[in-house]
């Protein structure tokens, strides 16, 4: 596998307007009507997703191994969030995020992820116990 070099500094962007579907009381994380936890882990990833995305070759992919959130702050449905992603550090295969979350005024969450990288096809047999 041929290990891709990654530069600290590294980053991307996404973006989500909040739904009902991304709320607490959608899935099952609480029962407030407000960005739930779980989907902000996963906007977080998104974003350190795209940042590899175009410097990745074909057969080598990132999975996430570890991921420390601070929910700082709620986003009711409707408003606007922006996930930006840094890559902070690499150490061999696995890279190093940090990740902010805002609205147009506040800090929603910061949350540091940790991706390494993988052979695709090697994972998933792994994966699937081939």
């Amino acid at each position: 596998m041929e290990i891709p070099e990654f530069a600290p500094g590294l980053g991307a962007r996404v973006e989500l307007t909040v739904t009902d579907a991304d709320t607490a009381q959608s899935l099952g994380s609480g029962d407030v009507p407000v960005l739930a936890t779980p989907r902000v882990l996963a906007l977080a990833e998104a974003a350190t997703v795209a940042a590899t995305a175009r410097k990745i070759p074909g057969g080598v992919t990132t999975v996430g191994t570890r991921a420390e959130i601070d929910h700082r702050a709620p986003a009711p449905v409707g408003r606007r969030v922006v996930a930006q992603a840094t890559l902070t550090k690499t150490d061999g295969r696995t890279l190093h995020f940090d990740v902010t979350v805002h609205d147009d005024t506040t800090l929603v969450a910061e949350v540091r992820v940790e991706r390494v990288i993988v052979d695709r096809q090697r994972f998933i047999a792994k994966a699937l116990g081939d």
